[in-house]
């Protein structure tokens, strides 16, 4: 008789979106979680990485929104403000100031805690999912040819138990011991690429000018640029649920922010490419201190290219593909990866023979799309891989560049440029004839040479 038990490992946003895509065709879903999950948009212990800036964006928004319909609701009921890109977002680019073209895509600019509880109510209200807190996986069960379940642990006595499982899924994140555990079980080994930049993120959250408040206010980025004598510099400052601006300052080795609330905003005004975020903050109240981070490497796992692979395990979200934060793609690829479980499961059924691998290459696809993006831009970074950009690296780059330069002043261009970032749409479109020859002709207005913030927006904000 087949297992029609799902036990996921993670209970973070990844490991909760698997479960709930696992839910219609399991019997039960455990999801296996070492830390207690506070009972409301609080901080959780496991997740530092909630104290930076987090977005999910259109492409991550649809999915999510399949996967549990009306969450985009309940979140703008909470206070999360749909900001349609470019319209409502202020972005220097290493090539210039973007225009606030007419909305091609759409970001959700959400505290962590508050996303994560959201998600988290509405998974666990299904019955047929069980939370297992205070436990954590230290193997698993089976062989080369089939995982059959997990070797778990209590935290806090110490004492293991095995689980059986139809199906096992790791989303445990960075810190997956994955490949650890399939070596044990004599699953040849994967391969496995890191890009890492070297950026250091520091974080401090502020309460908003209160006009800026009632009006609404774009998001305001200034990136960075991977190439030149400098390190990378930038920063965003991101318009939050209940008043709140979170802005993240980050740099690469060498021009890195500090962790001193007093370096904080002098990081801002000196070390960017325009001091716009500081200017902006002069009128903002601080409300914590600065909170430090530098685990941003890139780490992709290629298990869809593994010569064998193990019924009834995935991998999927960081655990697969962690993605450098600057760019605000994982919450999105958890999305993507756990919808496409969901569709592979219902094509194939359960315990189909190869579902797992099916499932492990539809959980890539979404990844691979955001590694692209994230790497095309890091591995120019000095040190950020051992042999630097390759041919094909630089190809790439020169033509995205050209691109970039070109959406300054062009918004059929910066629109399909958005789309792809926003992971609506795939890389192929910059490729079409129309967007080749935009690129050709380069930006149709001249460009800006200040921020695009109205005068209505600046006086909001407390800008002379």
């Amino acid at each position: 008789m087949t297992d029609r038990t799902a036990v996921v490992l993670g209970g973070s946003l990844a490991g909760l979106l698997a479960a709930r895509a696992l839910a219609p065709f399991a019997d039960r879903v455990v999801v296996v979680e070492r830390d207690a999950l506070p009972t409301g948009p609080q901080p959780r212990k496991g997740l530092p990485q909630a104290r930076h800036v987090h977005q999910l964006w259109s492409g991550g928004a649809h999915a999510l929104e399949e996967l549990l319909p009306g969450t985009i609701a309940e979140l703008l009921t909470a206070g999360v403000r749909r900001v349609p890109v470019t319209t409502d977002m202020v972005a220097l680019s290493p090539r210039g100031w973007y225009r606030r073209w007419a909305e091609s895509a759409f970001v959700l600019p959400a505290s962590r805690d508050l996303l994560d509880w959201v998600v988290r109510e509405r998974v666990l209200a299904d019955d047929r999912i069980e939370l297992l807190t205070g436990t954590e996986a230290v193997g698993l069960l089976g062989s080369d040819l089939a995982v059959t379940g997990v070797r778990l642990r209590a935290l806090d006595s110490g004492a293991e138990h095995v689980r059986t499982a139809g199906l096992v899924v790791d989303a445990t994140g960075r810190g997956s011991r994955a490949p650890a555990w399939l070596a044990r079980l004599g699953v040849p080994a994967t391969e496995i690429r890191e890009v890492d930049s070297g950026i250091a993120y520091a974080s401090r959250m502020f309460r908003a000018p209160a006009e800026a408040v009632r009006t609404g206010f774009p998001i305001v980025t200034v990136q960075a640029s991977p190439r030149g004598r400098r390190p990378g510099r930038g920063g965003v400052l991101m318009p939050i649920e209940n008043g709140r601006w979170l802005v993240t300052l980050y740099g690469s080795r060498g021009g890195e922010p500090g962790a001193g609330t007093d370096d904080f905003l002098r990081y801002a005004r000196d070390e960017l490419a325009h001091p716009v975020i500081a200017e902006l903050l002069a009128n903002a109240e601080p409300l914590t201190d600065v909170s430090m981070t530098r685990t941003t490497a890139n780490r992709r796992h290629f298990y869809e290219r593994a010569r064998t692979w193990p019924e009834n395990l995935v991998v999927l979200g960081d655990a697969v593909c962690a993605l450098n934060p600057v760019y605000g793609h994982g919450m999105s690829v958890a999305a993507q990866g756990a919808l496409a479980v969901r569709n592979v499961l219902g094509r194939k059924g359960w315990g189909s023979p190869g579902l797992a691998r099916s499932l492990q290459k539809a959980v890539s696809r979404p990844a691979r799309a955001a590694w692209e993006l994230s790497t095309g831009a890091d591995v120019f970074y000095p040190g950020a891989t051992e042999n630097g950009p390759n041919l094909r690296d630089r190809l790439a780059h020169a033509y995205v560049d050209r691109l970039l330069y070109t959406a300054t002043g062009n918004g059929r261009i910066a629109r399909r440029v958005t789309d792809v970032t926003a992971l609506e749409r795939g890389a192929e479109v910059l490729l079409s004839p129309a967007v080749l020859l935009g690129a050709l002709l380069g930006p149709r207005r001249p460009q800006l040479t200040r921020p695009p913030l109205t005068t209505d927006e600046l006086k909001a904000a407390g800008v002379q």
